[in-house]
């Protein structure tokens, strides 16, 4: 399925080389402030153009089609496109007989009977990620609409912690370009404001329901939480987080705020590995 989430839920569509790529978001609540305005900050970051990006040019203008009147949310299903314009089809002709390593042209063909659309890697490009980046520009909206309503702080914050090992993105982008080559990298996530409580025990647990979204990502190949993976080489005395006061805080934040699978109130931490293109 193409769908995710249930009080906030996203459904994505399109394919790199077809008409449009687009989400429809269900789940945001009436009177949300919104406008095209609103998604240029993110969709510039995530824009190609940037050194050791993808040269394929699109304005990526969101068009919004639905759930929205007079400038504000309706409170239904919010409907956006983004149009493809800078697209070269004849390029990938030959990818049905020579299937790209790194790519899903293979098993694409195999799971839909040579049906799929092949071009510029179809509906598993990472074209449709400006869909998940609209998605998120109303998730924050709505985290602001909370704090307003609450009073309650959230902070989502992200970073590149790394680019090919190298812990200087410049160096390591270089190293990658002046190998003609592609290069992955690790980015961290805090999140900063989350009551106690959120999630369940087991299937639905924070870590859960992230990594499910988080994965949705094409190059995503791993995650982890807090220490994450060092704590396999920790005694238990080293990664317990001893609490210290009654609201959950904790001296150290080893966990990543999440224990048992639902929120402690502490720092939400996760980092995520990218592979190289």
């Amino acid at each position: 399925m193409n769908s995710f989430g249930r009080i906030f839920r996203v459904h994505i569509f399109g394919e790199s080389h077809g008409d449009c790529v687009g989400i429809i978001i269900d789940g945001c609540p009436a009177g949300l402030p919104l406008s095209v305005d609103d998604f240029s900050i993110d969709i510039e970051r995530r824009k190609p153009g940037a050194k050791g990006t993808t040269p394929r040019k699109e304005d990526d203008i969101p068009q919004i089609k639905s759930g929205l009147f007079n400038d504000k949310t309706t409170g239904t299903p919010i409907t956006i496109l983004f149009e493809n314009n800078n697209t070269r089809s004849v390029d990938y002709e030959k990818l049905r007989a020579v299937p790209r390593p790194g790519h899903a042209d293979f098993v694409a063909s195999k799971k839909f009977g040579g049906n799929e659309d092949y071009r510029g890697s179809g509906h598993f490009s990472g074209r449709l990620t400006v869909c998940l980046v609209a998605a998120g520009v109303i998730a924050k909206k709505i985290l602001a609409f909370a704090t307003q309503k609450d009073a309650t702080i959230f902070s989502v914050t992200s970073k590149i912690l790394e680019v090919g090992g190298e812990l200087d993105i410049e160096n390591g982008l270089q190293k990658a370009i002046g190998a003609k080559d592609s290069i992955g990298g690790i980015i961290e996530c805090r999140v900063n404001g989350l009551p106690v409580g959120l999630g369940e025990p087991f299937f639905d647990s924070v870590e859960s329901v992230i990594s499910h979204a988080v994965f949705a990502i094409p190059a995503v190949r791993g995650i982890e939480f807090g220490t994450g993976f060092a704590a396999a080489k920790m005694f238990g005395s080293q990664h317990n987080d001893a609490i210290e006061n009654k609201k959950g805080k904790t001296f150290t934040n080893h966990a990543g705020g999440i224990v048992g699978g639902i929120t402690n109130s502490n720092e939400l931490v996760f980092r995520v590995a990218i592979k190289p293109t």
